[in-house]
């Protein structure tokens, strides 16, 4: 029986560590993507709807990182 609970602690820290060191690359991401969208926009404010339509794509992308981690995490801790 002990060795249950340490399976089971085990898979809690593990989605943990994957939920954490998962989702620390697409938070990153998302600040730069958005700094540098602010940074653009401020130079050419004439050009912000081209630039917020042009940023979309890699911010759903960064996003979708996370949400895999997201679910890699929740298979870990409930299987």
């Amino acid at each position: 029986m002990a060795e249950l609970e340490f399976a089971r602690v085990a898979a809690y820290i593990a989605a943990g560590l994957c939920m954490g060191i998962g989702t620390l690359g697409p938070a990153l991401g998302l600040g730069f993507i958005g700094g540098k969208a602010c940074e653009s926009v401020g130079k050419r404010p004439e050009s912000a709807g081209a630039i917020m339509k042009v940023m979309m794509m890699p911010l759903f992308l960064a996003e979708a990182v996370a949400i895999y981690a997201l679910l890699v995490s929740l298979i870990i801790a409930l299987k």
